[in-house]
């Protein structure tokens, strides 16, 4: 075969030479010349180059030949293979439910029987099956002595302390205090010395303004006897001039009535009574009877303000928990030794409290460093005062640094060395019947003795439970009116999953709110309760966990569940994750006061974990509200929230509705009420019939003026531009298509999709069918395909889209019979006019879709036609009520009133 080939290109080549050589001899181009030369030498380059060519070509074709078989037969074990995978694909699409419910009990036994993969055959505390020695010998840790001693030295760790300056504040804050009703009682006082020292001496002061009012009326007497005694010893008696008056004894009216009743008591034994008769004695020889008089009378003046002061004095001691200031200390100190004992008093304390006063310190150590510190800056008669303020406010302001203290015993416990023990080769761990101590058991561990194994025994009681409880869901969600798809079963195994899982990595705060919250939301309350109450007792029977905190997660799950539904914002959610919160803290505060743990010296722990619960109750509902909306999108979830959000007319479709396509989006609107209206009172999903019916009717901005609604009045296009049946019907039915490019585009939901081809169904489009069948008639060459003038469906399937089916048919017609009415006259109101005729032309309109089968898979009933169709015509008559008929004014008279 190649032989062949090469003499035919051989041929082919010869004979091409041959006319290039007759036309080279022709030209005398051949000529024995040296250009002749180089014409030969071309000639015969040409032909080796050709020859070349041909030969490669026929390699090259070989070995794509070869390519190819290869590739075929690559292509073939392909084909095999992904037929294979095809049929597998195609079994497992058939049963995929079966391989969810699969999946489901797999994965569930998976995660929370997972403590069931390692046991363990020989346990702690149990009989020992045979006597087991060692294999080899090994230095083996013995833990509990290693805990035991590193307990102790961590135990035994000093406690690192720290100053509270909370404590130091209300230390001085209670220390001003007592200072300042010192203050007080000694402005009460008045000032001390009061008179001038060098005249009478402190001592002499403080004892005639502290002295009874006996001792004053017997030195007032004493010094009068004086003076009559030194007149009648110098002889001087001269009478008392007319105009002065003597000076009177300064007796109150008690004294002298216990004067007159007591015998006189002889003072002047008492050296501080004698000292200060002496000194005012002097001080009248020095100065004059009129200054004695003015000095007696200033100390009169200063007792009754010291009586004030000690009666002020009197009522603080009693009221007060301890005596700190005496009338001795307090009123007795002068001015001058006050301001440096209260200033000595704020820097004792400060040094104290700076130094620091630890708990259990013993009162004598206290009291003895209070003392040392006040010898510094007290004066020596203000000492035992100051000493018994500081005693009164002090008090341990030292407290233990729980972080520093734990991390000095951590590092004392982790420089104890473990204990090691030697264990000899065949040496008897456990001998047979021998109960199985924890020094065992860490024995048989280090030899990996202990013969761990999967209980699949337990595994299978586990799965047949699980198996059993998603059988109870199965027969739930057959009987709920919302029909689950396998991306819904599979989004409820996930948020299912979710719980056992958190639990399984040792968090005890799981998620039950946000599986409630989300499942209740996207699914409905029964469906959500349904797998919380499901979950509920197989988790309480296999997995080792609090009570309290399973009532506590499965009360904030319950309450999502039954509420999330019928919330329509997403600020109504967080309301919800804080009522949840509120459960869960709650619910586990109520199970410990039941079974009496609050009652015990850990009630502080059990408040602080019932807050926890709380948080983590709000925790999970914040992580659930914000993967909701991710949800949604990838699930292809409605509920009630995201239809609102879609059916905000701010959307960027539907703004582009309003302006590109008015008419539409007036048409739209109207429909939407009457579909609102009869899916209310139908018991459907009213904000999926909301926002499904905004979007029906998207895909006629694709060309706005084939669209009578849009043309405001002007020329159609149909008429005037088009006149042609077919393709009109072509631009009426792209309004489907388009609609669908533009809601895959915005990324609707498939609901919301659904009600772009499904509002209209397989109806036909009778207008133009109708032009065709004309020009048939007059064209006896054109035929008529019905197929043609029909949309492409499907019909409804779900009474939401028939409803909207028939909202969007009787719209026009109500509209239509609207403009009729108003073409018959102005003085005839809709109402008055056309009810029972509305009425009947819609029950017509109605009874032709049923009769088309336009709705047999809706779930529409046949008697739910007439009621329908009763509602309309009750919406309609809202929309256009009768109105007041206004008086007409005379154009003279208007004009005249301008």
């Amino acid at each position: 075969m190649k032989m062949h080939q090469f003499l035919q290109f051989l041929n082919q080549q010869l004979t091409h030479w041959r006319r290039q050589y007759k036309t080279l001899r022709r030209k005398g181009k051949l000529m024995r010349s040296p250009k002749g030369k180089t014409h030969r030498r071309e000639l015969l380059r040409t032909m080796l180059k050709n020859v070349f060519l041909f030969l490669s070509k026929t390699n090259e074709k070989s070995k794509r030949r070869k390519q190819e078989r290869a590739l075929r037969a690559k292509v073939k074990s392909v084909k095999t293979k992904s037929s294979i995978c095809v049929v597998g694909l195609d079994w497992a699409y058939k049963q995929r439910y079966s391989v969810i419910l699969a999946i489901a009990v797999v994965s569930l036994t998976g995660i929370i029987g997972y403590k069931l993969y390692n046991q363990t055959q020989l346990q702690l505390g149990h009989p020992a099956p045979q006597t087991i020695t060692a294999p080899y010998t090994a230095s083996i840790e013995d833990q509990k002595k290693t805990e035991a001693e590193r307990k102790a030295v961590s135990t035994s760790s000093l406690q690192v302390l720290m100053l509270d300056a909370r404590i130091n504040e209300k230390i001085n804050e209670n220390l001003q205090q007592l200072l300042d009703d010192g203050n007080e009682i000694r402005a009460v006082a008045g000032a001390f010395p009061f008179f001038d020292p060098v005249v009478l001496s402190i001592s002499t002061q403080r004892y005639l303004r502290s002295c009874s009012e006996s001792e004053w009326q017997a030195l007032l007497s004493a010094v009068e006897n004086n003076k009559n005694q030194q007149q009648k010893r110098i002889g001087q008696t001269t009478p008392a001039a007319p105009n002065q008056k003597r000076q009177p004894r300064i007796i109150s009216k008690s004294d002298s009535q216990s004067l007159e009743k007591t015998e006189p008591v002889d003072f002047s034994q008492n050296t501080d009574f004698t000292q200060a008769v002496a000194e005012l004695e002097s001080y009248r020889l020095t100065t004059s009877e009129k200054s004695l008089s003015l000095v007696i009378a200033e100390i009169s003046q200063t007792r009754q303000r010291y009586i004030q002061a000690t009666a002020k004095l009197l009522k603080l001691e009693t009221f007060s928990s301890q005596a700190v200031y005496e009338e001795s200390l307090l009123l007795d100190l002068s001015d001058v030794e006050w301001e440096k004992t209260q200033m000595g008093i704020h820097q004792s304390i400060e040094r104290i409290l700076t130094q620091g006063i630890p708990q259990g310190l013993p009162k004598n150590i206290l009291q003895d460093a209070v003392s040392l510190q006040l010898q510094t800056f007290v004066p020596e008669s203000a000492e035992t005062l100051a000493k018994n303020l500081l005693l009164a406010v002090l008090k341990p302001n030292l407290q233990k640094d729980e972080e520093q203290t734990r991390q000095n015993a951590q590092k004392a416990a982790a420089g104890v060395p473990p204990v090691m023990v030697k264990v000899r080769h065949g040496e008897v761990i456990v001998k047979k019947g021998a109960q199985i101590t924890a020094w065992n058991f860490e024995v048989l561990e280090h030899y990996h003795l202990i013969r761990r194994e999967v209980k699949w025994h337990e595994l299978v009681k586990l799965g047949g439970v699980i198996a059993i409880a998603i059988g109870i869901f199965v027969w739930v969600e057959r009987h709920i009116d919302y029909e689950l798809r396998q991306r819904d079963r599979l989004l409820v195994l996930l948020l299912t999953l979710s719980v056992p899982g958190v639990i399984v990595i040792g968090l005890p705060y799981s998620t039950w709110s946000a599986l409630g919250l989300l499942l209740g939301s996207f699914y409905g309350p029964t469906l959500g309760l349904t797998v919380v109450g499901l979950l509920w007792p197989i988790l309480g029977i296999s997995l080792d966990m609090s009570k309290a905190a399973l009532l506590a997660g499965v009360g904030g799950g319950i309450l999502g569940s039954y509420i999330a539904q019928r919330l329509r914002s997403r600020e109504e959610l967080a309301l919800l994750g804080v009522a949840i919160a509120l459960t869960q803290g709650g619910i586990y505060l109520l199970v410990k006061i039941l079974i009496g743990q609050i009652f015990g010296s850990t009630w502080y722990i059990v408040f602080q974990e019932a807050g926890l619960f709380a948080l983590s109750g709000l925790g999970w509902s914040v992580v659930a509200l914000g993967l909701s909306p991710y949800l949604e999108k990838v699930f292809d979830l409605v509920t009630p929230i995201r239809l609102a959000e879609l059916a905000n007319p701010n959307r960027p479709l539907l703004k582009r509705l309003a302006t590109e396509t008015p008419g539409t989006f007036q048409h739209t609107l109207l429909v939407a009420t009457l579909a609102e209206a009869a899916a209310k009172e139908l018991g459907c999903n009213v904000e999926l019939v909301r926002a499904g019916t905004l979007y029906h009717d998207i895909g006629k901005m694709h060309d706005p003026l084939g669209f009578i609604e849009n043309q405001m009045g002007g020329p159609n296009k149909h008429d005037t531009e088009i006149k042609d049946p077919w393709k009109s019907a072509e631009i009426i039915k792209k309004h489907v298509t388009e609609g669908l490019v533009m809601a895959r585009k915005h990324l609707l939901p498939t609901a919301i999709q659904a009600f772009i081809p499904e509002h209209q169904g397989t109806m036909l489009i009778a207008y133009f069918h109708h032009q065709a069948q004309q020009m048939a008639q007059s064209d006896p060459s054109l035929t008529v395909d019905d197929a043609d003038f029909r949309y492409d469906g499907p019909i409804p399937q779900s009474r939401e889209t028939g409803i909207v089916m028939l909202a969007d048919s009787c719209e026009a017609a109500l509209r239509s019979l609207q403009a009729s009415a108003k073409s018959v006259g102005e003085k005839r109101s809709v109402k008055d006019v056309s009810t029972e005729q509305a009425l009947a032309m819609l029950n017509n309109i109605l009874r032709a879709k049923w009769q088309d089968n336009q709705l047999v898979d809706s779930g529409l009933k046949r008697e739910e036609m007439s009621q329908i169709a009763q509602i309309f015509v009750d919406v309609w008559q809202q929309f256009h009520h009768k109105r007041i008929a206004y008086p007409k004014l005379k154009a003279s008279s208007t004009v005249r009133n301008l």
